[in-house]
């Protein structure tokens, strides 16, 4: 099914099914999550990366304390160890991300793509256009555009 960019700019899925909609749905929902994961992954390499600096310091001022076995621990068993096994926090972000979240949202464009001609937010396009449509009158546009009006000369312009 061929879509136009007048199609996709304006959100038009009628044209879809109300499988293909919702398939659609839970695969963008689906990589929104699987994008948080990874967020949280990194954040989890940043913390290990933290928590290994303060052993490298513990480390050292153990040694100057006069713990030279405590301080050996640290330097042959934790600071040379990985997260997982023996893979350190960056190789587990390096590996999530060129594997399953690319595949993932590789698919996910995929998928997009051959049903939807690329379009993004199908169902939340839909449900602002109802909205919108049966809103009465004028006045969610005139309180929005109040809004950028307000918004524009905050920023100075």
């Amino acid at each position: 099914m061929s879509r136009t960019d007048s199609d996709r700019d304006s959100g038009d899925d009628e044209a879809l099914t109300d499988i293909e909609r919702a398939a659609l749905h839970d695969l963008e929902l689906g990589l929104e999550h699987v994008r948080r994961g990874y967020g949280a992954l990194v954040t989890f390499h940043h913390q290990i990366g933290r928590g290994m600096d303060r052993f490298e310091r513990a480390r050292g001022r153990l040694r100057e304390a006069g713990h030279d076995a405590l301080a050996d621990r640290l330097r042959d068993e934790v600071l040379p160890a990985g997260a997982v096994g023996d893979r350190w926090s960056y190789e587990l972000v390096a590996d999530f991300r060129a594997g399953f979240l690319a595949d993932a949202t590789a698919i996910e464009g995929d998928a997009r793509e051959a049903l939807a001609g690329g379009g993004h937010h199908l169902t939340e396009r839909r449900q602002q256009r109802r909205w919108r449509e049966r809103a009465a009158g004028e006045a969610w546009r005139a309180a929005s555009d109040g809004e950028a009006d307000r918004t524009a000369s905050d920023d100075g312009g």
